[in-house]
Formats: structure tokens, sequence, C-alpha cells
């Protein structure tokens, strides 16, 4: 794999494959001299994170990455949990941690010096054959250890480069956090297998700041800069990108031929207006259970709405109760639990396979609404449409989330695109919205949000899934109360 990443003075700095390797087999070394067991990371995604994830590999030592987006509280969390001895990080960041730093690391001349902190950890049981823990926040903020082998990691980026072969990408911005396993599994291990560079800058110059600020002009200059084939981009992103390009009477960059969405769904609209800028956005699904993607449409097999066929390693099938249940790259179980892992995992997602073998994610089985009148309704399904519905072009709903479990109808929290955008506006967006859904999923009385749906605000979890409680608690007086300023109802409801 080469490798080019950007050093402090802006300068680009290439690693062909020989200097990447040398690299790793120190890193390596220096794990086996210090007895590491289990290695952490915290590194911004950049030269030093690839190097130790390949070393921690290569001397068999399990890896847990850590994203910079986690609080004090969950890095704490993870590091106990997964009974961590030793943690790799910038000086900058290492007096937060209990931990003696050795003397500074350095596996290439050019490459940053890295601290290495011995921490008192207490060993924790894993699972035989664990070669990566990566933790994912739920809407509780907890992390939760999934434990992964380096097969399944394996079959999972064999199948990413067979499925995409024909688009001979092999150029790869790194816009997610390598932390995060859809990009590490698909933006890492994907093109190291193929021989194809990747493209390894900071975070914050392709537009990314935090877990949930973003900068869609920032993005656009580095893929103008970088002349990438390749991105993996969550739908919050794709749709401020997307935003932006109609705003400014710009499009993506022609070097672009697959920008791969997931971690929420994406819908038709936003696939549509994206592409007709430039952007070869396609949709796919997966989870951290599966070792990452799943399912993932591409030119030549695709259905907007969909999340795509199966890659060559996975199986799935829907459950009596409409569940989605996969198998082929299975995770090898949870830190702190001894529970037997079924052949086939439920996914905790509703959803269906059509004729044509493409997946429909219909969302999360444990949020679904049944109203007042024994309706069912995935929240996820008419947020979606809600944020895909456009006025005078532009979808203005940035965010939203509904609710309305016991209740007559649906009503909704909003975020606009633009704080600047009237009531009418939105107003109008709800209106088109509903007139795609079915009278029982229609959203009756909505609200503007009261705050941003971020960490910060605590009305996201750090990997931007909505805190639903949390917000429908902030709006509770305005979307149960009559209608008040900024509270709309939007038609009578009949039995």
């Amino acid at each position: 794999m080469n490798l080019v990443e950007t050093l402090a003075s802006g300068q680009p700095d290439a690693w062909p494959a020989a200097r990447f390797e040398a690299a790793v087999d120190r890193a390596a070394e220096a794990l086996r001299a210090r007895g590491t067991r289990v290695l952490a990371t915290l590194f911004d995604n950049g030269i030093a994170w690839l190097v130790a994830d390949a070393g921690a590999a290569r001397a068999g030592v399990v890896h847990v990455p850590l994203p910079g987006f986690f609080t004090r509280g969950q890095l704490q969390h993870a590091l106990a949990a997964a009974g961590v001895d030793t943690l790799w990080t910038f000086p900058a960041a290492a007096a937060g941690f209990p931990g003696a730093p050795s003397e500074p690391l350095r596996f290439d001349p050019g490459a940053e010096p890295i601290s290495a902190l011995r921490l008192p950890a207490v060993p924790v049981a894993m699972p035989a054959g664990t070669a990566k823990v990566t933790f994912t926040s739920g809407t509780t903020g907890t992390p939760k250890g999934v434990c992964l082998g380096q097969a399944a990691m394996d079959r999972v980026a064999q199948a990413i480069g067979e499925a995409t072969a024909a688009l001979d990408i092999t150029r790869h911005l790194s816009v997610l956090p390598f932390a995060v396993l859809l990009e590490n599994i698909a933006g890492v291990l994907a093109p190291r297998r193929r021989q194809a560079t990747c493209i390894a800058v900071p975070l914050a110059s392709v537009g990314l700041h935090g877990s949930s600020r973003f900068d869609p002009a920032q993005l656009q200059a580095a893929v103008e800069s970088w002349q990438p084939h390749s991105l993996i981009l969550l739908p919050q992103m794709l749709r401020a990108w997307t935003m932006w390009l109609r705003a400014t009477g710009r499009r993506a960059p022609a070097s672009l031929r697959l920008v791969a969405v997931g971690g929420a769904a994406v819908g038709a609209p936003l696939l549509q207006s994206a592409r007709e800028l430039g952007i070869p956005a396609y949709e796919g699904y997966g989870l951290s259970e599966g070792a990452s993607v799943q399912t993932l449409n591409l030119p030549g097999a695709d259905r907007p709405g969909s999340t795509g066929r199966p890659l060559p390693h996975a199986r799935l099938r829907i459950a009596a109760d409409g569940e989605i249940e996969v198998t082929g790259s299975a995770f090898l179980g949870y830190l702190g639990s001894e529970a037997p892992l079924p052949d086939w995992w439920p996914s905790g997602d509703l959803g269906t396979i059509d004729a044509q073998g493409f997946l429909h994610v219909q969302g999360r089985k444990k949020q679904v609404l049944i109203t007042a009148y024994g309706r069912n309704v995935s929240p996820e399904w008419v947020e979606t449409a809600l944020q895909s519905a456009a006025v005078g072009g532009l979808p203005p709903i940035a965010q939203a989330v509904v609710f309305g479990d016991g209740r007559p109808a649906l009503s909704a929290v909003l975020w606009p695109l633009r704080a600047d955008l009237p009531d009418a506006v939105l107003q109008a967006a709800v209106d088109a919205a509903n007139a795609g859904l079915p009278d029982y999923a229609r959203v009756r009385r909505w609200v503007r949000a009261r705050a941003a749906f971020d960490t910060d605000t605590g009305l996201a979890t750090a990997n931007g899934r909505p805190q639903r409680a949390a917000i429908e608690q902030l709006h509770r007086d305005a979307l149960v109360a009559d209608p008040l300023p900024s509270t709309f109802i939007t038609e009578p409801i009949s039995p």
C-alpha cells in the first residue's frame, strides 16, 4: 500500500510500501519488547494510526482504536473494559492519562514521535482470536466493546475489493476517523489489499470537527486538492455537501468514482440530488458485529432507497418478525459477556429483501412506535422522508426526530438546514413528506429544535445518533400542549 499524509508545513509526505513496512516492523518490535498484550491508540487520522494498527496485527497484539470524539469518561471506560496495558498517543494528549511514558517512540526518521504510556491495567478475558476491539456508542452513550478476529475483518476487506474491482479505485481519501470501524475496514484494510494509495490527512482538513461539526467547503477543497477516486461519508455529511454544492453552483471533482454512504438511512432523493452534482453516492449497510459492511449499491447494481445487495462474504435473511439476520463475518463476542453467539446474528434492524436481492432497511426494531390506533411505524422511515423533502430544490430539514408511541398521531422535532429558514419553508417540507406517506405515518405536529442534535448539547451520541429520550424531554411541552409559536398542526386526525 502506498500512503500519503500531510506534514505540519502542509506539504504532502509520500510513504511507499517499503517505507511503511519498515515502520510497521519497528512498531511491532516495540510492542513485543514491552510485552504489550492490549494496545490502545488515540490519534487523529495520519501515518501514526496506520503504522500502529498494522504493527499491532503483526505483533499479535489486540488493538483498541479510541475515537478522538469520545468523552473523557468514555475513554476511561474503554481502557478499563478492554484491560488496556499500553496507550500510544501524541505527547500533547498523554498528560491526561494515568501512565508513565517511556522514551518517545519514532518509527521513521520523518515521522512525529509518539508517547507510549504503560497503564495500570487489570487483564480482561477476551474471546480467543481477538485482534481488535471496536467500541460503539449506543443511545446511553456508554461504549460497548465488540471483539473482532482478523480473519473476519480480512474477509470483509477482500469482499469490498472484489465488489469494487471494476471501478479501478487506486486513491482513497479517508474522511471518517480511522478509529470508526467502517473507515478502518473499507478505507484502510481494503485499500491495503488492492495496493491502492491511502490519503491520510487530519480530519479537520477534510471538514470534520469532533463528531458532529462538518464543513462541506473544506471537504470540497480537499477533494479538489487530492483528486481521490473514493470516499466514505455519513448521510448528514453527504446532505451538507450536496446542499453546499447546489447553493454555490459548484460540482464535485470528476476524479470521484465511488462515494459510499452508510451509518443511517440516506433516502433516494438525496442520492439523486448528490449524483446530479457529480457525487457518485451509493448507499450501503453494515454493523460492527458483522465486521462492518454487509451490503452495498454499486454502479450497475443499484437501487436507490435500498442499501444494496450482499457483498461476496455476507449472507442475509429476514426473521419471522422482520428482523435482519446476518452471517459470514461474525464477531467473536462482546467484552464482558460469555453468551454463546448464534450462527445468524440478529442485527436489531428491521427490513426486507426484494426479488432482486436488494436489502431495504426500515429502522431499528427497538424504536418501532405503536400509535394509539395500533399502527406500527418505524421513526427512521418518517425521518428520512422529512429530511429528503425538497422545497425550491433544496431539502430544508437537516435533522428530524419523530415521536408518537401510544399517541393518536406522530409528532417531530426538526432542526433546519439554516437558522434563518422561516417556519413556512419547514411546513412546506413537512407537507411534501406527508404527501408520500400513508395517513398513519404522517407528522401532525412539529416543533423547531431548541438546540442542535450533537454531543455538546447532549442530544446525540458520540457517533451522531440522536438521543431520543433527551430530545423528547426537552420539547415535551411543545409536543403535547396546544399549538404554540413554532408548533404546527398539519391536518386533522381521524380514527
